[in-house]
């Protein structure tokens, strides 16, 4: 369990790992990963959340679920500094052969619940193993990151009316609302407000969140599981390319990565935050 100030400082390098993963590789996603490692950080590094490196199919662990899984840079490095892996490992991100493919295959990796891929699926995954742990009795949490523009998607909503009509209180889904898509502002695609009472209205508890405070991300998962008969929405405010000034906002770096001269100067701007420790290479 990491203090608030350790996570940040972790969050920061994370963010570096992501850079240098992106721009080795060439292809991927840079915003999402970037404005989600503060709360990948919680999840992985406060303790709020079971799980053991050592022991990654562990029974009593809590599950992690990527359904936005175009993000999965941002997973890779927190496994990888959470322990589950070398460090190494992450700068074959998208290479042929390695187990960090551009989405997370299950099999492949430790850590990995659930192969991603098409938006959305994972939702139902996510349903799936909470509804089989209320089935058995078990006490397992299911938390399930999401996408704000994966909201556009049929299935989320078949997969949202479901939660809520077995109250799965053992759920809690956290959107990373960062307003871009990949063709452009969410509100100009398919506006999604008002999103919150569209959650209350399907009777999912709503939680808003600074998705940068670690501190305010910690209380909403602590304050959801404390909720009774309803899964918990943690609608996670974050700004797409957090800690890169070029990137802030932009949605044109959903789908891209930064080159040579870029991720030179983001990994500037990122140490300049938050200092440097223990790098891949060492």
């Amino acid at each position: 369990m990491k203090t608030i100030k350790q996570m940040e400082k972790i969050a920061c390098v994370i963010r570096q790992d992501i850079i240098k993963m992106l721009e080795k590789a060439g292809s991927g996603h840079s915003a999402g990963s970037l404005g989600m490692a503060d709360v990948f950080t919680a999840l992985y590094f406060s303790g709020v959340v079971k799980h053991n490196p050592k022991k990654p199919n562990w029974s009593e662990r809590d599950r992690i679920v990527l359904s936005n899984a175009h993000i999965c840079p941002v997973q890779y490095a927190v496994l990888a500094r959470a322990g589950y892996f070398p460090l190494k490992k992450l700068s074959t991100l998208r290479k042929l052969g390695s187990s960090l493919q551009g989405h997370p295959h299950k099999d492949s990796l430790a850590g990995i619940e659930a192969s991603g891929g098409p938006i959305g699926h994972n939702t139902s995954v996510a349903v799936g193993m909470a509804y089989s742990f209320k089935m058995d009795g078990k006490r397992n949490q299911v938390y399930c990151l999401v996408g704000d523009g994966g909201q556009d998607e049929g299935q989320v909503w078949e997969a949202n009316m479901f939660a809520a009509k077995h109250k799965l209180d053992n759920l809690t889904f956290i959107m990373d609302r960062n307003n871009i898509q990949i063709d452009g502002y969410t509100e100009d695609v398919m506006p999604l407000e008002p999103l919150r009472a569209k959650y209350e209205a399907f009777n999912w508890h709503v939680i808003d969140v600074n998705g940068h405070s670690i501190k305010a991300i910690v209380d909403a998962i602590e304050q959801a599981k404390a909720i009774y008969e309803k899964p918990v929405m943690i609608l996670a405010h974050t700004i797409p390319g957090k800690g890169v000034n070029f990137m802030e906002w932009e949605y044109s770096w959903h789908g891209r990565t930064p080159k040579e001269q870029e991720a030179r100067d983001a990994l500037r701007q990122l140490r300049t935050l938050g200092g440097k420790i223990k790098s891949e290479d060492e």
